[in-house]
């Protein structure tokens, strides 16, 4: 694994902490009514992220996940800026404001969604491996889902067929402990997700989600079993949301002692902790930090209200070109 020194560390500390402000901010233009729709946030999960990021391949790997995915684009190299537009709806997002909340995507920089089917996207991220593995790209294309969308069928294709082909695919599940307000317990009987790969002989196992470096170690074995190929690994990142399953969450089936107590191990306070104990930066570096996170988060949000919403136009722009009906001609 890539060493993890004192810059991974203060790049850690900035990346999650932006991530997290970032959608506390969309949490509060959500409140305004600025933000439509479903509103899904990613808070407490930010190490499954970080962690990765740190083992891929930025060049060529692949991600894909399901709608809480507004933060992994902004780790692939998107622009924050267009995502927070395009969570508003402007004409300067990642899809020109209408893909939303849900649907981010970038094929400049590999990110794939962003899919509101539960599930849905566990195949493609197999098809994306399969055409890394057919046109030998050398990518890893990194496959993330809930607790939820791991008792879906198309799971168990995409498994079988990822091990028969020995596609170079890492799949994911990141269990935050409810499939939207459903316990892990409720939905099967039993609770070790990551045990699903043994039916399929598939390298698998459980890590702590919490923790950058832990995940940083597993992820650089999937890729590299993945990229040498030997096929595809399935880990279990248990993990923890502090907010709910969506804004319009009620939170009913838990207690607020439940989340205060996952708060005392928040991957980004560990990440701190180490920082300061190892004095990797001062009290007032970190400051400075916190300070240019804030003020960035308020730049995305600056240019988010101050883009415009799209032209009637662009409704006619994203179908399919005619060329004997000429009466809505195309600008893209």
């Amino acid at each position: 694994m890539k060493e993890v020194t004192k810059e991974v560390y203060l790049k850690w500390y900035e990346d999650m902490l932006f991530w997290r402000k970032f959608e506390d901010k969309l949490a509060a233009l959500y409140i305004q009514q600025k933000v439509r729709g479903f509103l899904h946030l990613y808070n407490g999960q930010e190490a499954v992220l970080a962690g990765a990021l740190h083992a891929m391949d930025l060049t060529k790997d692949k991600m894909i996940t399901a709608y809480r995915n507004h933060v992994q684009p902004i780790g692939m190299g998107v622009d924050p800026r267009r995502v927070m537009a395009e969570l508003l709806g402007k004409a300067t997002g990642t899809s020109k404001g209408m893909g939303g909340s849900m649907h981010i995507f970038s094929k400049e920089h590999r990110f794939y969604g962003g899919h509101g089917i539960v599930g849905g996207q566990i195949p493609l991220g197999a098809g994306l491996a399969f055409g890394d593995k057919y046109n030998g790209t050398g990518g890893v294309t990194l496959t993330y889902f809930g607790d939820g969308a791991a008792r879906q069928g198309s799971l168990h294709e995409a498994f079988n067929m990822a091990m028969l082909w020995k596609l170079p695919v890492v799949f994911i599940v990141e269990n935050n402990g409810y499939a939207m307000g459903t316990s892990v317990e409720r939905t099967a009987n039993h609770t070790d997700i990551w045990k699903l790969g043994l039916g399929y002989e598939m390298p698998c196992g459980p890590v702590d989600g919490m923790n950058p470096v832990k995940v940083a170690e597993a992820m650089t074995e999937a890729i590299e079993r993945a990229r040498r190929g030997d096929g595809p690994t399935f880990l279990e990142m248990k993990t923890y949301r502090y907010r709910g399953h969506s804004m319009s969450d009620a939170q009913l089936y838990r207690s607020k002692e439940e989340v205060e107590e996952y708060k005392k191990i928040d991957p980004i306070t560990q990440v701190l902790d180490v920082i300061l104990d190892q004095k990797y930066a001062t009290q007032e570096e970190v400051e400075v930090i916190d300070q240019r996170v804030k003020d960035y988060v308020e730049e995305c949000a600056q240019f988010a209200e101050e883009s415009p919403y799209p032209e009637i136009q662009q409704l006619y722009d994203v179908v399919y070109e005619q060329e004997n009906y000429p009466f809505t001609p195309h600008k893209l």
